[in-house]
């Protein structure tokens, strides 16, 4: 039986990690956000200013689903590598305007 459950302890593990390393990280999204984006969605820039705030959760969500950028005329992994997606979509949607955490991007 202590076989059987330590077993179960070790798939709960092992799933759960790899839950969490499909997951972007949030410091690197930040980083990688203000790096790349800021340039032109920055606090008067032409484009317009972009923070996690201007969307909800749901809506950044539908946005990477969408993978378009300038109202769709360009794809979005044409303008930030693609391995920095998933690590800007976590930072935008964990502090998204209806986020326990919303932030601006400063």
């Amino acid at each position: 039986m202590r076989r059987l459950a330590r077993f179960g302890y070790i798939a709960i593990v092992v799933f759960a990690a790899g839950l969490t390393l499909a997951a972007g990280s949030d410091t690197k999204g930040k980083f990688y956000f203000k790096k790349t984006c800021k340039t032109c969605h920055g606090k008067g820039a032409e484009a317009g200013e972009v923070t996690p705030l201007v969307k909800t959760q749901e809506q950044w969500k539908r946005y990477f689903d969408k993978g378009t950028h300038s109202k769709g005329s360009q794809k979005l992994s044409d303008v930030v590598p693609s391995e920095q997606l998933i690590d800007i979509q976590t930072f935008l949607v964990n502090h998204a305007a209806d986020s326990p955490q919303p932030e601006t991007c400063g």
